[in-house]
């Protein structure tokens, strides 16, 4: 019910792990002898590539001259380029190879071994009569890409009904969004190549199992997927075909969706008929005024009028427009919409309606939300009444189950409180928890009976558990088990330290049962603080593998930014504010320090997306401070992001260099802008993908290339090299096959140990 908002508040996610449920090995890993010693010795000389720096490029931000000698890295076409990425990869796998071969290759051996075990989704209820099935997604362990099954009932023996597998043979095709018809006959699935958010929609009959031939729907980007209840059709979003596919010519037929860099912007709504081409479709929405506009169709619980939610960027806020079905043809087009909510003052989520009468998720006037309801047939004179007031927790996700109930899903102190209320406002019972972490997913529907949802921790990997809501039972559905891991072995503690402005940020330590300070434990520092996403417990296996085999220590701050403590917590790390972000993270690490958990001489950071930046920017403010940085798919250009694919929409947590008072707080901490020549740097390690269309590969580029230029040729900076890891046939980290996932945390953790002085134990 919130999932477009959802959608678009992850454009910027790039989660702990990437894959909840993905994972085969591409090759095989011999034994080693039961302990092995990190090599610690750093090589005497790294050959780095040299990068031409175009002196002339020099931009006027509002008087200020701002050099960009790499500006042309920013065209991922280019020969020039092209042989430039050649070149960064081959003097990074040369270092992994012969600085770190024996631990990576044992790191790849234990990652696939612990990986190596089932995992499922929620399992979810769709359909009518002879179509009323379950479904729900599971890896054997390794598989590439998750399936979906379906089964009668939850106990009988489930069947294949798509295997993403089978769509390539390296596993980069994954499944994006996707939706059943209510009657449960028709499947509406998005697939994503090479971890492009461009996604493809095909649909399938539920009775053959087949595709309908023919029948794909093209360029659909940052859309779901919402089926009107006639079953005849769906809403979805999509844009015009990219300029550079059109202007092309004949490189243009080279290239691949995703590893374009043009401005996504005039997004349009779309309603699909099932048996016609893409070009019938239906232009249901499109706003020429405002080409910086998303859309996220919903069609309501009794399926008579369409909810459209109207965002601009990645804000908590939106517009919120109906249109009554019933009175309007989908024939033709476009809709006209009743304009409910015409401002961007606060977010409005439809959770559901009763008759005339919809309730709403809110953060009006409730920096930690609440839930409110408005009756529609007075559109005039609506009136906003509280359903369930805001409370001192934040209130994360509510679903509509069982008629006339409502599911309930708080944070307190970022770990999960779940509690059952009615329409009405009152509470219930609250739900059972087995210890402090998470709920990463839950499933029901107002007409459902049952409730799903799944609960995860630092040292827990998955425990569904099954509500009966007309007997009011509880049971444990299903309990995901390692093998070989003991979740009793190990400690998770919340701490709190203060920030350089006295303010009180939460912590999470994970370490085994056993662990002592001593003031010198390998540690992983890990960080986001941004477009309010909350980073709660969740497990990890490369984590895992760390604190094992390395008896190391990870530390989670939740820092500002984020969204642990509501809206205000997130507009304190935002535009003019951010940098509240990075002292978080420094005074992280120096609690950690200061407390004997470890040393600078010990400690890694780690963040990808916005959390890419938050490495870059402490890296350069406070270098002395961690010995290995690592940036992943990071945002490094803050004067330049807006002005590629989706980044006008980051606008709103960043602000934008094209107004001067914007310029003048993002040239002080733009991580490509403030490199210190000066400053021996961390062993630093950057990792982006051809086809991120979310954060383009140029970011990372012309930091690594800004970083080696002033750094690389300096005495002191010998022994902590300056490497980029760019992967092919891969994006943001969404959809990514296993094989690659374990790669790539092969790759990132053996630079790590190796930088921070680490020794494996078994």
């Amino acid at each position: 019910t919130q999932s477009t908002w959802g959608m678009l508040s992850r454009l910027f996610r790039h989660s702990l792990q990437r894959s909840s449920v993905c994972v085969p090995l591409i090759r095989q890993v011999t034994k080693f002898p039961l302990q092995v010693r990190i090599f610690t010795t750093m090589p005497t000389n790294l050959h780095y590539p040299t990068t031409h720096r175009d002196e002339t490029v020099v931009d006027n931000f509002h008087g200020t001259q701002v050099p960009d000698p790499y500006r042309w890295l920013e065209d991922p076409d280019s020969s020039e380029t092209q042989a430039w990425v050649q070149d960064q990869n081959q003097v990074t796998e040369t270092y992994l190879s012969h600085e770190c071969g024996d631990v990576r290759t044992r790191i790849h051996s234990k990652i696939s071994e612990i990986f190596d075990y089932p995992k499922y989704s929620v399992p979810f209820q769709i359909g009518e009569g002879d179509f009323l099935r379950y479904y729900f997604f599971k890896n054997d362990g390794l598989q590439n890409q998750s399936v979906l099954y379906s089964q009668q009932t939850v106990d009988e023996e489930a069947t294949v009904f798509l295997d993403p597998n089978m769509l390539s043979a390296d596993g980069t095709h994954s499944i994006g969004a996707y939706d059943f018809s209510e009657d449960g006959k028709w499947f509406a699935y998005g697939i994503s190549k090479s971890g492009s958010d461009w996604m493809k929609i095909y649909i399938r009959s539920v009775e053959t199992g087949q595709d309908i031939e023919g029948e794909v729907l093209d360029w659909v980007k940052f859309s779901d997927i919402s089926w009107t209840h006639d079953n005849l059709g769906f809403f979805y979003c999509r844009y015009d075909k990219p300029a550079s596919f059109e202007n092309g010519g004949g490189d243009a037929m080279l290239k691949s969706a995703g590893s374009e860099v043009d401005t996504n912007v005039y997004q349009k709504v779309y309603y699909h008929r099932i048996g016609t081409q893409q070009e019938q479709d239906v232009l249901i929405l499109e706003d020429r005024d405002h080409p910086k506009w998303m859309f996220g169709p919903k069609v309501s619980d009794d399926g008579k009028g369409l909810v459209m939610s109207v965002m601009e960027g990645c804000d908590p806020v939106n517009r919120l427009w109906f249109v009554d079905l019933q009175q309007q043809s989908l024939t033709s087009g476009p809709l006209t919409f009743q304009r409910l909510v015409d401002n961007f003052d606060a977010e409005y989520s439809y959770i559901t309606n009763d008759g005339s009468v919809y309730y709403l998720r809110t953060n009006l006037n409730s920096p930690n939300y609440k839930v409110i309801k408005t009756d529609l047939s007075q559109p005039n004179h609506l009136q906003w009444i509280d359903v369930i007031p805001q409370g001192q927790d934040v209130l994360k996700n509510v679903q509509c189950v069982n008629e006339d109930q409502l599911i309930v899903h708080y944070s307190h102190d970022v770990h999960s409180v779940l509690y059952l209320y009615n329409l009405r406002g009152d509470l219930l019972q609250q739900l059972e928890l087995p210890d402090v972490g998470s709920v990463d997913s839950i499933w029901g529907r107002k007409q459902s009976k049952e409730i799903f949802y799944r609960f995860v921790s630092f040292v827990r990997a998955g425990t569904i558990f099954r509500y009966d809501c007309l007997n009011q039972v509880m049971n444990l559905f299903r309990e995901v088990e390692v093998k070989g891991h003991d979740p009793s072995l190990f400690k998770t503690e919340q701490v709190f330290f203060e920030s350089k402005d006295g303010t009180r940020v939460p912590m999470f330590i994970v370490s085994k049962k056993d662990h002592v300070r001593t003031g010198s434990s390998p540690t992983l520092l890990y960080g986001y603080g941004g477009f309010n996403i909350s980073l709660p417990p969740s497990f990890s296996v490369s984590r895992l593998m760390f604190l094992t085999h390395f008896n190391g220590i990870f530390a989670l701050p939740n820092i500002r930014g984020g969204g642990e403590y509501g809206d205000e917590w997130h507009k304190a790390g935002t535009r003019e504010r951010k940098q509240n972000v990075f002292d978080d993270f420094q005074c992280a690490a120096e609690f950690l320090c200061r407390e004997k958990y470890t040393n600078p001489s010990r400690i890694a950071i780690m963040g990808g997306s916005n959390g890419g930046l938050l490495v870059g920017a402490c890296l350069n403010q406070r270098p002395d401070l961690f010995a290995c940085g690592v940036a992943q798919v990071g945002v490094l250009d803050m004067l330049r992001f807006h002005k590629f694919t989706i980044g006008h929409a980051w606008c709103t947590d960043y602000g934008c260099s094209d107004n001067k008072e914007d310029f003048e707080f993002l040239i002080k901490y733009s991580p490509y802008h403030n490199i210190n020549p000066d400053a021996r740097y961390p062993a630093v390690l950057l990792a982006t993908a051809d086809h991120d269309d979310r954060v383009v590969p140029l970011h990372s580029f012309k930091y690594i290339a800004a970083l080696q230029y002033a750094r690389a040729h300096k005495p002191d900076q010998k022994g902590y090299p300056l490497l980029i890891r760019i992967d092919t046939k891969a994006g943001h980290g969404g959809g990514k096959p296993t094989s690659k996932v374990i790669e790539e945390w092969a790759d990132t953790y053996a630079f790590i140990v190796t930088s921070i002085k680490a020794t494996w134990t078994d």
